[in-house]
């Protein structure tokens, strides 16, 4: 498997991306075209095209909006436990002064590296990616959304 790093850490779910998506886009942009050079079914193709967009859209946001707050609420789980693992105790307090891009990129260091970035980031405000860029030493993750 290829070694991540912060340049290839997205992931992208083929069918989704490269599939059911550019084939709603072609097919709104075939019904936007239609509206306008087929003037007999001109309402048909206006009716097609609301409907094909609110599938783009629901595809897009629903896909977006449970993934993504199943995988949130795991990435705290695992920075709080991580930190109890490293430093023996609550995470409480830290978790408040921290926002979730900056919880969501230590995960991409090992536990020394931790420690540090997680210092600079509480006194130094580093945002997420900030913290990412200083990670000298990447821990992948293959298993996210």
């Amino acid at each position: 498997m290829k070694s991540q790093n912060y340049s290839n850490h997205r992931k992208f779910y083929p069918p989704h991306h490269f599939i059911y998506l550019p084939m709603l886009l072609v097919l709104e942009v075939f019904g936007i075209y239609k509206i306008f050079n087929d003037e007999g079914n001109e309402l048909i193709w206006k009716l097609f095209s609301g409907i094909i967009f609110l599938l783009l859209y629901l595809a897009i946001m629903l896909r977006q909006h449970y993934a993504l707050g199943i995988q949130n609420r795991l990435v705290r789980l695992e920075f709080k436990q991580r930190y109890f693992e490293i430093f023996g105790k609550r995470s409480d307090e830290i978790e408040e002064k921290l926002n979730f891009g900056q919880i969501a990129a230590l995960r991409f260091s090992y536990d020394d590296e931790f420690k540090k970035l997680l210092q600079k980031a509480l006194t130094e405000n580093l945002s997420g990616d900030d913290i990412k860029k200083s990670i000298t030493a990447w821990k992948p993750d293959h298993h996210r959304i």
